[in-house]
């Protein structure tokens, strides 16, 4: 029986009071909102509530229930999910496979990668940025929050680097079994990159779901908002009042926005909780396979 040493001990201890203490800080934050979203409006407004309900009741999601603009900037969230994550997964999946190529295989392929990376190190701004979607024509459509992102470098990296770590000894068999490169990526480097692209999609759908900012800089409507866009207006109500029409800043008023904001945020969150234990299994291994390959 391996004996261990009153350093390991420690270290062991100081680590577990690490993780326990960054565990609950991202723990207790949740419990609160969700201590808000069922608490009296009473208790809510007089900084009551701490981790539990106080004057339990479910008021706040029943006046969520009957928001259409919730309801329909939680479906605009969706239909963004819905294609941006398989679009962002094709490109990746066919721009890594591509870069994976050895030398031999893709001439000038060190050229096409710096290509890549040049784009982390080096960003055109917010202002060209801007005026590349409105010159496309893109302003206030949907495909103005997919195809800007639609190729995500740093997850094409990630990949590239898995797929190098496929032994090229499997392609030589599938090249022989008469596959050509469609065949060799569909049915050799993809079942062996389950867990990568698996963790993957799962950055892709967090990052749709959670990113804000691009809705509200190029909507110029409310109501084709994503959900996250929408509920930075309402936490921000005052800054936003403008955005909001005459009907729906008397219907905020009507109820405890402490109370009403947390109820949303709540059922905002409950796709990825709902999402990640499906990707839980290939998350660790796909983070740490293929991180050390060229």
């Amino acid at each position: 029986m391996h004996m261990r040493t009153r350093g390991q001990k420690i270290f062991s201890v100081v680590n577990f009071f690490l993780l326990t203490m960054i565990a609950l800080s991202c723990l207790l934050p949740l419990m609160n909102i969700l201590a808000l979203s069922l608490s009296s409006t009473e208790a809510a407004a007089g900084g009551e509530v701490t981790l539990y309900p106080i004057g339990f009741n479910l008021i706040a999601y029943k006046n969520t229930m009957q928001r259409q603009a919730f309801w329909q900037s939680f479906l605009n969230s969706l239909i963004r999910v819905g294609i941006g994550v398989p679009l962002n997964m094709i490109l990746t999946i066919l721009a890594a496979f591509t870069l994976s190529r050895r030398e031999d295989k893709l001439m000038g392929r060190k050229i096409y990668v710096w290509f890549f990376l040049l784009t982390m190190l080096f960003n055109g701004g917010l202002i060209p940025w801007y005026l590349t979607i409105r010159a496309t024509g893109l302003l206030n459509s949907m495909w103005a929050l997919i195809l800007p992102s639609a190729v995500q470098v740093y997850n094409t990296i990630l990949l590239v680097s898995f797929f190098r770590g496929v032994p090229y000894e499997i392609e030589e068999a599938a090249i022989i079994d008469g596959s050509g490169p469609m065949g060799v990526l569909t049915n050799v480097y993809i079942p062996c990159s389950v867990p990568a692209i698996a963790t993957l999609t799962l950055f892709c759908l967090v990052n749709h779901w959670n990113e804000w900012f691009s809705g509200q800089i190029l909507m110029n409507k409310m109501e084709k908002y994503p959900l996250m866009s929408y509920l930075q207006v309402l936490l921000h109500l005052s800054k936003n009042l403008e955005k909001l029409s005459e009907k729906e800043i008397e219907e905020l008023l009507k109820v405890n926005l402490r109370t009403f904001n947390a109820a949303q945020l709540i059922i905002a969150m409950l796709p990825m909780l709902l999402a990640y234990p499906f990707f839980q299994r290939f998350f660790i291994t796909g983070l740490t396979l293929g991180g050390v390959k060229g």
